[in-house]
């Protein structure tokens, strides 16, 4: 009876630990870093969201899978669950204005989905005017309603939005009516599997030096989702990479010849940039109030700035996740991250 009630013990402990495990979902780009690290890591990843399709304005779905990719997800059973990828506000507005285009649309992903095995598709579409809020959730809910039927999955990535309105100034204005409106997490969340929630990019080449997801905003944006996203629905945004600010040429205007300045902010690897720090003696610090990693240094006679997402980094977002009960994270993008992240994810049980 004792080694009865033991067994069940441990049954119940091994089956608690995996419940309240954050799961784990990385994204796939076609560059050969995202795929070695995929295949060295497959063990620890349990969904994979390639970059391999997009749709245009008419519904035409273009894209195929990677069959190195594929072949391992195969053989280690990791659900494969493809990006359909639009980015721009007319091609979107039309889309959600046509319903044939929607049905072609869909009639595509049912038909690479069964001919491929995916689990599903992920959404992604970026940069669409806030107006087309609704056009938005009704055209998520069509794909939706599609896709179960036939026994498949639908997720949609969501660029983070709180407050749910633009503040002062002309920037918060700008994000807002070209970014973030145009998502309602009420209505998503009625028709999708899961939201994930893109939780990065706060800073950027649009901005000055700073975090790609800063502390309080994560938690900001974070809290504001969930009270419209059930938990089981909503999984963190974690960035693996990060930002370098320096300064450029002036750019000249041909006709003119007239200047402007020419500050760039490029998206950095965390192996770069720990290399960047090596090769200035740039000096990685923490900032405990964003709680992330960053250094300066200075080349040319002129500052750069590099934010980054090392291991520290990743485990407060990491902890975050758990501590919010949420259903998991998911990090854009395998081959960027901090190889040691490795040492803290479990393998899939």
């Amino acid at each position: 009876m004792r080694r009865l009630s033991l067994l069940l013990t441990l049954l119940f402990l091994a089956a608690a630990d995996l419940y309240a495990r954050p799961s784990a979902l990385f994204y796939l780009t076609n560059s050969p870093d995202a795929t070695r690290s995929f295949l060295a890591h497959v063990n620890q990843i349990d969904v994979v969201v390639p970059t391999w399709y997009a749709v245009d304005s008419d519904g035409l779905v273009t894209g195929a899978p990677d069959p190195l990719v594929m072949g391992a997800a195969q053989r280690e059973h990791v659900p494969v669950m493809p990006i359909l990828g639009l980015n721009g506000k007319k091609a979107f507005h039309d889309l959600a204005a046509s319903t044939a285009a929607q049905d072609r649309m869909n009639d595509a992903l049912l038909r690479e989905a069964k001919t491929n095995g995916y689990s599903g598709f992920q959404f992604d579409f970026e940069n669409l005017f806030w107006t087309d809020r609704d056009g938005l959730s009704a055209l998520v809910e069509r794909s939706a309603d599609a896709l179960h039927k036939a026994g498949f999955k639908l997720t949609i990535a969501t660029v983070p939005n709180a407050p749910g309105y633009p503040s002062s100034g002309g920037f918060a204005k700008w994000i807002y009516t070209d970014w973030r409106g145009a998502y309602d997490l009420a209505e998503l969340a009625k028709s999708v599997d899961l939201i994930c929630l893109m939780t990065y990019d706060q800073h950027t080449r649009w901005t000055t030096p700073g975090p790609v997801a800063g502390w309080q905003w994560t938690v900001d944006n974070l809290d504001y989702a969930l009270k419209y996203v059930p938990k089981e629905k909503l999984s963190l945004g974690i960035p693996l990479y990060g930002y370098h600010w320096y300064t450029e040429a002036p750019i000249t205007d041909k006709a003119t010849g007239v200047e402007r300045p020419n500050p760039v902010a490029a998206s950095i690897s965390a192996p770069d940039a720990l290399q960047l720090a090596e090769t200035y003696k740039g000096k990685v610090e923490w900032d405990g109030e964003d709680r992330d990693s960053y250094f300066y240094f200075y080349r040319d006679q002129m500052r750069e700035w590099v934010y980054f997402t090392d291991l520290r980094t990743f485990r407060e977002r990491y902890k975050l996740a758990e501590d919010r009960g949420v259903e998991g994270f998911c990090s854009w993008v395998l081959g960027s991250e901090d190889p040691q992240i490795w040492t803290m994810l479990p393998e899939r049980k």
